[in-house]
């Protein structure tokens, strides 16, 4: 009997007093957060683990995110930045740097030439410091997030920040293509010597704006 045969087989009796045809929901019963947190302490989570995974964490409203992102693009001294095809206009609309458009033709060599990418977000998740994109327009495809070596990803407070995995799994659509990202790309040898930068951005740096930071995107 192959391992195939023995999985499927532990499958069938798993379901043996499982009516055909008839949709059995699935008991639940693992904690969908841990602990009571206001929605001021689950951002506060949020900042702290997104810290803890070395992701530069900013904070400011709706009015200040263009000075922002300006100031944050100039620091990197990114001439280019890329775009996501619905990224608010107004994000944008004091940096100087020139804005690349993602093309189904550009290659990863074109878009490595480009220093600095900028996104919105699907969601954001306090307990693990994990930010997720599902490639809504204010997001673009995922090659735009994993090429550029400098991402700043724009979380709205409070509606875009959930408490746990499971909250998150909740509104997410999993026939899109997620991105789950905590901190920037990391990987360490047997000698736990850290490199960054192998499959993803050197430098994540994630602005959690209060109020509206322009109009929400779904896709």
């Amino acid at each position: 009997m192959s391992s195939r045969e023995r999985v499927l087989g532990r499958v069938r009796r798993a379901l043996a007093d499982v009516p055909r045809d008839e949709d059995v929901p699935i008991e639940r019963t693992y904690l969908r957060k841990h602990g009571q947190r206001s929605v001021e302490e689950t951002v506060d989570l949020l900042a702290e683990n997104l810290a803890d995974y070395r992701a530069v964490v900013h904070r400011t409203d709706a009015a200040e995110l263009p000075d922002l992102i300006m100031r944050l693009l100039a620091e990197r001294g990114s001439q280019e930045v890329l775009v996501p095809p619905g990224l608010p206009p107004e994000w944008l609309s004091l940096a100087d740097a020139t804005r690349v458009h993602d093309r189904a033709v550009s290659t990863p060599h074109e878009l490595d030439e480009v220093a600095s990418v900028v996104t919105g977000c699907a969601l954001a998740i306090a307990e693990t410091g994990t930010l997720v994109l599902d490639g809504s327009p204010d997001q673009g495809r995922r090659r735009i997030t994993l090429v550029p070596d400098h991402h700043i990803c724009v979380v709205r407070v409070p509606d875009q920040v959930v408490s746990s995995v499971p909250q998150a799994l909740e509104r997410l659509d999993p026939a899109r293509p997620l991105t789950w990202i905590s901190g920037p790309s990391a990987t360490s040898d047997i000698e736990l010597d850290r490199v960054e930068g192998v499959h993803g951005p050197r430098t994540l740096e994630v602005v959690l704006v209060s109020g509206r930071a322009g109009a929400d995107v779904t896709g």
